[in-house]
């Protein structure tokens, strides 16, 4: 195995928004075969020596009602990660709820929310990483801002609703899971984005759009907003008390890595009008990295990429490259760097639409294809894996990520961890577990 302090990792697409006003769920697990190649799935995680994946269950066939869940699934796929020691990076929620929840306007999801993330920590304990809420700032804007997803709405107080919500759910469900596994590491990730201004007049407008960027993650980490931001808040339905909420859980940041997300898609070019387009990578990964770690102060891991393979069959492994070289540079200039994560594992469908169409099309993005043949950039990956993997300690060993394999899970020195951690709560942070264990039951 890589050195434990340098998270090499993969994703098994996990989407489930729904589309055409709820008639429409679209299913990235059932639309690339995952439910019949799982065994497949994971076997080619050997072949390419990964043992750490960003992975979870189908929420909308798992979390079928107030405290009624179906784990059959999800007993066998994690059962076999667990097995062959491999660390899921679980995430509880992509992009959707069940049918019985709605959307993300309603205003219990929060709370029940964070009864699933008990429920799932509780039936796998030896789970230690989670994403409970994956690109909730790209999850509230496709949902509420552009009309895109789920309740299909395009207005600022629709998106503020929608942020308010899936960014509490987030926070609520950290505390519930930290309850149950006191040592558990909660990896944010989130979409990594800047807007470059098209000319004078469109100044305003794409400094608007680069703070409203961080409004996910200002709340998640209990960061104060800039003023502009707070009136925006503010005027679109935000309560005092709703944004008093996300400071007063600010604590919880301590166990949190920072993930960015980043494609050719994440700059943008603004009109003075607002209007965007993309504007391919001008600043790059290591920029834009660099932009969100001098705000959070937080270790950080590049949590998704990729790149059609293109017409001559080298354009992912050349963009595999450029994003390594980010990565490199963004560690060398003193940001603690923990992981990279090619996303995802095999092909995707529907991503060429942002799964806001249902077409059936198959996007060149994988490690593999959807026959599970290996492409061009999962060897390039797997090189990478074996002429990096022993060589690239953090910057100190002593501040490695603590992970726990699944196979370690009972042995001393975790348990002594856990021990340790719960004690840590009770003693230093009894207060302020005590507000959030009050918010969760409430």
């Amino acid at each position: 195995m890589p050195a434990p302090w340098f998270m090499f990792a993969t994703g098994i697409e996990n989407s489930y928004p729904t589309i055409n006003n709820g008639r429409t769920r679209v299913d990235e697990m059932e639309k690339c075969g995952h439910y019949k190649h799982w065994r497949t799935d994971f076997e080619l995680l050997k072949d390419l020596d990964i043992h750490f994946l960003r992975y979870g269950p189908p929420i909308h066939k798992t979390w079928l009602g107030p405290a009624r869940y179906d784990w059959e699934f999800s007993d066998l796929t994690f059962g076999s990660l667990k097995e062959t020691d491999v660390v899921p990076v679980v995430d509880l929620c992509h992009f959707g709820v069940p049918d019985w929840v709605g959307d993300f306007q309603n205003l219990d999801f929060p709370g029940l929310f964070a009864e699933y993330a008990r429920a799932f920590a509780q039936r796998f304990p030896w789970v230690q990483l989670y994403t409970p809420v994956n690109e909730m700032f790209i999850c509230a804007t496709f949902s509420a801002l552009y009309g895109w997803w789920n309740e299909e709405l395009a207005s600022d107080r629709a998106f503020v609703t929608a942020l308010k919500h899936i960014v509490k759910a987030n926070v609520l469900a950290m505390a519930a899971i930290l309850d149950v596994r006191p040592d558990a590491i909660f990896v944010q990730s989130e979409s990594s984005e800047y807007f470059h201004a098209e000319e004078p007049k469109a100044i305003g407008p794409a400094e608007l759009r680069n703070a409203r960027r961080f409004l996910s993650l200002d709340l998640n980490y209990g960061y104060q907003v800039a003023s502009k931001m707070y009136e925006y808040l503010m005027d679109n339905g935000m309560t005092r008390e709703e944004y008093h909420f996300f400071l007063r859980h600010s604590p919880l940041r301590h166990h949190c890595i920072m993930g960015n997300d980043y494609y050719v898609t994440n700059e943008h070019r603004v009109a003075a009008d607002g209007r965007t387009w993309g504007s391919g990578d001008v600043f790059g990964y290591d920029e834009i990295t660099r932009q969100y770690f001098d705000r959070y102060k937080l270790p950080v891991m590049h949590t998704e990429t990729n790149m059609n393979e293109g017409p001559n069959g080298d354009e992912a492994v050349n963009w595999l490259w450029k994003q390594w070289a980010n990565v490199l540079r963004v560690r060398n200039t003193g940001v603690p760097i923990v992981g990279f994560t090619w996303y995802s594992l095999t092909d995707q469908v529907d991503w060429d639409t942002a799964l806001r169409e249902d077409n059936g099309n198959v996007n060149p993005l994988g490690l593999y294809d959807l026959d599970r043949n290996i492409r061009a950039v999962g060897r390039a990956y797997k090189d990478l894996i074996r002429a990096w993997g022993d060589v690239l300690p953090a910057q100190s060993v002593c501040l490695n990520v603590p992970v726990v394999l699944p196979s370690e899970t009972d042995e001393p020195f975790a348990r002594r961890r856990r021990d340790w951690m719960r004690r840590y709560h009770e003693r230093g942070h009894q207060h302020h577990a005590g507000n959030i264990l009050e918010d969760v039951e409430a």
